[in-house]
């Protein structure tokens, strides 16, 4: 048997992204890992239903130049049944950077310019 476990998105400013993870996703760190000689430090994240699946955030400490995150053709999603909610609260925050009325989905993105997409629970 094989399950997901995490996703990896590499930041430079961890404790940025860690407000904005809280902030705009509720989600909060479940364990970390530090290198002993401090050039890298792990954050995982999980979610406010305890799922066993986890968004890792790594910095390194000797990075300083944004990364590449190619044409995008990625993204991380996640359903809530707070869709009308959040998107009003991502709209205010002015971090929604796409949206798909047709489908009723959005993205928005975090502040390494990484997207997500949030789907409504549909019936």
């Amino acid at each position: 048997m094989i399950t997901f476990n995490h996703f990896n998105f590499n930041v430079l400013d961890l404790e940025r992204s860690l407000r904005f993870y809280a902030e705009a996703l509720n989600l909060h760190p479940v364990r970390e890992k530090n290198a002993a000689d401090g050039s890298f430090k792990l954050v995982f994240l999980g979610d406010e239903a305890n799922t066993p699946f986890s968004l890792e955030l790594t910095w390194l400490r000797d990075r300083k130049e944004p990364y590449n995150l190619g044409e995008l053709e990625y993204h991380l999603a996640f359903v809530t049944d707070e869709y009308d909610a959040l998107y009003k609260k991502h709209k205010e925050m002015g971090i929604v950077c796409f949206e798909n009325p047709a489908m009723g989905i959005y993205f928005i993105h975090d502040p390494d310019g990484y997207w997500i997409e949030m789907i409504p629970v549909r019936d």
